[in-house]
């Protein structure tokens, strides 16, 4: 056997020729990263090129893939925005810059952040920032700090400042 012959074979030569060949190897790389979890298609793009798959068999197998129903940009982005909410206690815009930046368009990630209502993510960050900080603040920089937690899971500024007053103890009119 030669060095770059595997248990299976030449590591390439004639299996990497055949078109049908290399068009199974998309598949089974594509069906691989499917495997561990949900992706978009971006995802699953990237990680074909990643693996040297020719960009006409990236495309054909995720249309192949999203066709039989397994791939699906809007699905993804409802279960993400949902568990990212739910699990983890995002607010809408890390939700938002978290799908961009996995490649779902902006049409999903629009429906996806419409389906939560505003009073419940209020709520939702009222209930975080209770459980991080039982105390409300009482100094300037409590407060700062408080409003930078918020901030950082994503919430928006308004909402942010709204939800720390309200730990407070203020009302919306004050």
């Amino acid at each position: 056997m030669r060095a770059q012959d595997g248990p299976a074979g030449p590591a390439t030569g004639s299996r990497l020729l055949d078109p049908e060949a290399r068009l199974q190897h998309a598949r089974d790389v594509a069906w691989r990263a499917l495997n561990r979890r949900d992706r978009t298609v971006t995802e699953l793009g990237r990680i074909m090129a990643d693996k040297r798959v020719e960009p006409e068999l990236i495309q054909r197998v995720v249309e192949e893939i999203a066709e039989q129903g397994y791939l699906d940009d809007a699905r993804y982005a409802r279960a993400f925005a949902e568990d990212r909410r739910r699990l983890d206690a995002w607010g809408a815009e890390r939700i938002e810059r978290r799908l961009l930046a996995l490649g779902v368009g902006r049409e999903h990630i629009d429906a996806a952040l419409a389906e939560q209502d505003p009073d419940t993510e209020r709520d939702a960050a009222l209930a975080y920032l209770r459980r991080r900080a039982p105390a409300p603040a009482t100094t300037p920089q409590e407060r700062d700090r408080q409003l930078r937690l918020l901030l950082r899971r994503g919430y928006a500024g308004d909402l942010a400042y709204e939800v720390v007053r309200r730990h407070a103890g203020a009302t919306v009119e004050d």
